[in-house]
């Protein structure tokens, strides 16, 4: 039942349950996106793993997020059990083998795979916006601090790095306002204050360096499958909003670096977006909007981008239009909303008229589907009621001890395991401050000195670019000395000496006649 240059999803049933044909996802539209959904238990993390398995045997490289733990077993071999074996006697699907995958590991907490980091720059002002769930204002100041820090030079690489710079922001508001615009001490301090929520909640995990780069999720292994990037996020999910803004970071990234490549004959790298709802609760407009762009443009890039949630409604109309390859798990109608989301699932799809999808979603088994994949010409297949196949990999996570043994024969280990922590930010401005305080404190003890020096100064400090130097500009007055360590005379001085030594001289000679005068007497 495999075919070349085709995905096997598993195979369409009549309505008297006897099998009709395979179910395929070609692959030429595999960057035509796609969504899986269904309520929980109904077996969409399997039916990810097919996909997962299909396009990295096909020498396309995917990246995925591990919800729960229990897609890491697709690194390791599957195993013959009763309900695998019997579904592959059911569908008919006689070439079924076990096979483990290749899959490199990844953590942003460094627990369970690699480390994941990027840093605030490369994170931007707008999903950074989002991560802190910033106000208008208190994102106009964000905005600000990324147009000083690019205008002065200061990487922003780190957490730390952009508290340093929201401290000198809110010591020098007033100057700053005069050039970028209101910068309330009030919206900088709410700021600090989200920045330290975030801390507590592991995002100082993400932010820094080494920054993750997208060639190492976008490799192939030495049998020309494509390596599976599976990132931990059982943890991740504890904060939802991290996740889903890092996520969304990741996509941004592939749109901003990947060139163009129009329709390949395979994609060039598949991302699935696991509890994708999370990406567009209390998402603000702009960032929807940012969400539609990227995914609608990104296919061009050879990315297919593949959303797995529990409801249709879950994902905005706007981006549910660009998702052209649909696997619909059951459905529960017991409330109005769910009612709702069957209704809206199945007008999505092109009719069957052997059956009725509403009725038939509330009615799947677990590992049954209701599949519509695109076909010639683009155009989206006939919906098909499918039994989903048994994937290859083990259905199950990989213990402890094979997983670290993955992590040990990684294709990354040691690049990004360490923390690299160089010049930025916070370290240019403390020594800045540094440099001002010297020079603040030399000030002082010249001024409280018996016999201050003539022509000292000293200056404040300022950012380079905002019109000013930490550099000292001694005066040529009264500032050279001699070998001696004396101050050179001036001309007065000089004059009042050569007096004195006259007057002196004169004195003593007539002192010296007086006393020669009284012995002759």
């Amino acid at each position: 039942m495999l075919e070349d240059g085709k995905i096997f999803i598993g195979a369409s049933r009549n309505p008297d349950d006897s099998i009709n044909k395979g179910e395929y996802l070609d692959l030429k539209f595999g960057n035509r996106h796609g969504l899986v959904t269904g309520a929980t238990g109904t077996g969409k993390t399997v039916t990810l793993q097919v996909l997962a398995e299909g396009f990295a045997r096909a020498g396309v490289p995917v990246f995925a997020a591990d919800i729960k733990g229990d897609l890491s077993g697709i690194a390791a071999k599957g195993e013959p059990k009763d309900f695998l074996t019997t579904r592959a006697e059911q569908i008919g699907f006689t070439d079924y083998e076990f096979e483990q995958f290749p899959v490199i590991f990844w953590d942003l907490f460094g627990e369970k795979g690699h480390r994941v980091r990027t840093t605030v720059a490369e994170m931007g002002p707008l999903l950074l916006a989002r991560l802190m769930d910033a106000s208008e204002p208190q994102e106009g100041v964000i905005n600000i601090a990324f147009k000083i820090a690019d205008k002065a030079g200061l990487p922003l690489l780190d957490l730390k790095d952009f508290t340093a710079l929201l401290n000198y922001m809110g010591e020098n508001a007033s100057e700053l306002s005069n050039q970028f615009g209101l910068i309330s001490k009030a919206s900088v301090g709410s700021i600090q204050r989200a920045l330290l929520v975030l801390e507590q909640q592991g995002a100082e995990h993400f932010f820094g360096e080494p920054a993750l780069k997208i060639s190492d999720i976008m490799r192939t292994s030495n049998n020309g499958y494509g390596q599976i990037s599976v990132l931990a996020a059982d943890k991740l999910m504890m904060n939802p909003r991290l996740y889903a803004t890092f996520l969304l970071w990741l996509l941004s990234e592939l749109f901003e670096e990947l060139p163009e490549v129009g329709d390949p004959d395979k994609p060039k790298l598949v991302f699935f977006f696991d509890e994708a709802h999370l990406l567009f609760n209390d998402a603000p407009k702009v960032l929807t909007e940012r969400v539609e762009q990227v995914v609608r443009l990104i296919r061009s890039k050879g990315v297919g981008v593949y959303f797995v949630t529990q409801n249709p409604l879950d994902v905005p109309e706007t981006v549910l239009a660009q998702l052209g390859n649909r696997l619909q798990h059951a459905l529960r109608a017991y409330s109005p909303r769910e009612q709702k989301a069957v209704k809206t699932a199945a007008d999505t799809f092109r009719p069957n008229p052997a059956f009725d999808c509403a009725t038939v979603i509330t009615n799947l088994g677990t590992g049954e589907a209701l599949v519509s994949t695109l076909e010639a010409k683009g155009a989206p297949s006939i919906v098909e009621r499918t039994l989903i196949r048994p994937p290859s990999g083990r259905v199950g996570p990989v213990n402890d001890a094979e997983r670290q043994q993955i992590m040990d024969h990684s294709p990354v280990l040691g690049v990004y395991d360490e923390d690299v922590d160089r010049e930025s930010a916070f370290e240019l401005l403390a020594a800045r401050a540094k440099k001002a305080a010297d020079s603040e404190a030399a000030k002082r003890a010249q001024e409280e000195a018996p016999a201050p020096q003539e022509g000292s100064t000293t200056s404040g400090w300022t950012l380079p670019g905002f019109g000013g130097s930490d550099d000292d500009k001694p005066t040529d007055r009264g500032q050279s000395r001699g070998r001696s360590g004396y101050q050179r005379e001036t001309v007065v001085e000089a004059a009042m000496k050569s007096v004195a030594r006259t007057v002196a001289t004169q004195v003593g000679r007539a002192l010296v006649r007086g006393i020669l005068g009284s012995l002759k007497r």
